[in-house]
């Protein structure tokens, strides 16, 4: 059984395989977000019957593992101040939903 689908103008099929196939962390979808409210939405939206993990990631109520990933994390991790960087990525590794307001205050 197969599904097309769009997600932002890109066209996907998926493939069910059969019950002896299942989700894991091997394979996730990333959401780059540009806003607070954005990485809110999808939070929230696939959360919803899912679990939440660490660092951004969560699994929806089908067991797929997603990241959901504000536009300014890669920017910050590259702070060309080492330190603040640092600081970032602990404040990252603290966090389930990521905060854009905490890790700019990192």
């Amino acid at each position: 059984m197969t599904v097309d689908f769009r997600l932002a103008g890109q066209e996907y099929i998926g493939l069910n395989g059969g019950p002896m196939f299942h989700f894991s962390e091997a394979v996730s979808l990333s959401v780059d977000c540009g806003t607070q409210e954005v990485v809110d939405r999808f939070w929230d939206r696939l959360t919803e019957g899912g679990e939440e993990s660490m660092c951004g990631w969560l699994k929806d109520r089908y067991g797929l593992s997603w990241q959901i990933v504000p536009r300014a994390l890669p920017e910050l991790l590259a702070d060309p101040d080492k330190d603040r960087a640092e600081r970032v990525m602990k404040a990252m590794l603290g966090m389930r939903k990521l905060d854009i307001r905490t890790l700019r205050d990192a």
